[in-house]
């Protein structure tokens, strides 16, 4: 999946946590559900450019489990794959999950 969408700039590719069942097992359609707020960060862009030209290091890292709110980001599906991805800046990411 990486390997098919590099972030550029400050942007981050994260595959969103899967949806869970209910407490008494029911799984709720898509629909009639919130999507999970957290995921994994599957690639990194480079960073952000200064207005001085210098490129400021990313804070998250390929692996880092993430939060992020309920409206960030791009949704993306790459072809031949049905994993739901997002495309976020570093700015939507709230914090790393430890």
């Amino acid at each position: 999946m990486s390997e098919q969408v590099k972030p550029l700039g400050n942007r981050i590719l994260v595959k969103r946590m899967q949806a869970k069942t209910s407490k008494g097992g029911i799984l709720l359609p898509d629909s009639a559900q919130e999507k999970p707020k957290q995921g994994e960060v599957l690639a990194v862009g480079p960073g952000k450019l200064s207005e001085e030209g210098d490129l400021q290091k990313m804070h998250v890292q390929v692996g880092d489990l993430v939060l992020f709110s309920s409206y960030a980001g791009m949704e993306v599906k790459t072809e031949g794959s049905d994993v739901e991805c997002l495309i976020l800046t570093e700015e939507d990411v709230l914090g790393i999950l430890v």
